[in-house]
């Protein structure tokens, strides 16, 4: 799909081409699943926001709160009221597609598996996860293991989207180059139900300079994966210098990237109609100032 990255008007035929034209930013940020899917919609609309982000269980564990197909029902129904973008399912951390035991492979499967039916129940959305840690199997091992979960999870019939996260490339993480994250989508048997989400803090910590070359940037990722398979933004600053594979989040315009990259970031128009969902170490009231102050930015 040929995009426009040079700052001007995207290509015709594009995606993402009405939402830029319509001018309009949608934003939100990580919530909690803790008193279900319908209230999140409506702490969404408090806080100004038009997508967010939950994990979908225990983000360090395994147990999940019981579904209600009413209130994710009424979740649907107030997304379409509100004009939504499609909301983020965060995967929990401990799952790891290519650990080194096949046990904690396994592990990762069922969960993921068990993930995605739930998410039937709200179709149309994204399923966000880590790409995972080799352990000292070596990159394409990793690689390798990961497409091959997915292939055992994925069916041609799924309503929901699987997205590899862009990671920092710490330790022995996948997913830190845009070249991995490609190789694991060539080995998907099923690549319709996958896309990538472009997190702000981990691809400057991973050495892509978001900040005096976001178009250069996106050039390179729509060269190696595609535009077209970028579906979703995390909007993050970083603690830490362009790099620095280290992975930490700071507040908008509290880091190393800075309000004014990150404002480029909302603004471009390649990215415009994304969901852009903020991760930033806040509470409920920093995260309304920051969608607030993103959506001026974006204007």
């Amino acid at each position: 799909m040929a995009v426009r990255i040079d700052g001007r008007a995207p290509a015709a035929g594009g995606k993402n081409q009405a939402a830029a034209e319509a001018g309009r930013l949608h934003i939100g940020c990580h919530l909690s699943s803790s008193k279900g899917f319908a209230a999140m919609g409506r702490q969404a609309l408090e806080l100004g926001a038009d997508t967010f982000q939950f994990f979908t269980r225990n983000p360090r564990g395994s147990r999940a709160r019981g579904l209600d197909a009413a209130d994710a029902a009424a979740l649907a129904e107030l997304m379409a009221e509100h004009r939504f973008a499609p909301v983020i399912a965060h995967a929990p951390y401990t799952l790891n597609l290519c650990g080194a035991e096949e046990k904690n492979r396994e592990f990762a499967r069922e969960t993921m598996a068990d993930d995605l039916r739930r998410l039937e129940h709200l179709p149309g959305q994204y399923y966000n996860f880590h790409p995972g840690s080799h352990v000292g199997q070596g990159v394409e091992a990793g690689i390798d293991l990961i497409a091959r979960g997915l292939n055992a999870i994925l069916t041609p019939d799924l309503h929901t989207t699987v997205l590899l996260e862009t990671m920092a490339g710490k330790g022995s993480e996948v997913g830190g180059r845009f070249e991995e994250l490609r190789a694991i989508l060539d080995r998907v048997e099923v690549p319709d139900k996958m896309g990538v989400c472009l997190d702000t803090c981990h691809v400057s910590d991973a050495g892509y300079d978001i900040i005096g070359g976001l178009d250069g940037v996106l050039a390179e990722f729509d060269r190696i994966i595609g535009l077209d398979r970028l579906k979703a933004v995390h909007l993050n600053d970083s603690k830490n210098p362009l790099g620095s594979r280290r992975d930490r989040h700071a507040c908008i315009g509290e880091g190393e990237i800075g309000l004014e990259a990150l404002a480029r970031v909302v603004r471009h128009p390649a990215l415009r109609g994304l969901p852009f969902c903020l991760e930033t170490p806040n509470e409920l009231p920093g995260y309304k100032r920051e969608i607030a102050l993103m959506r001026r930015q974006a204007e």
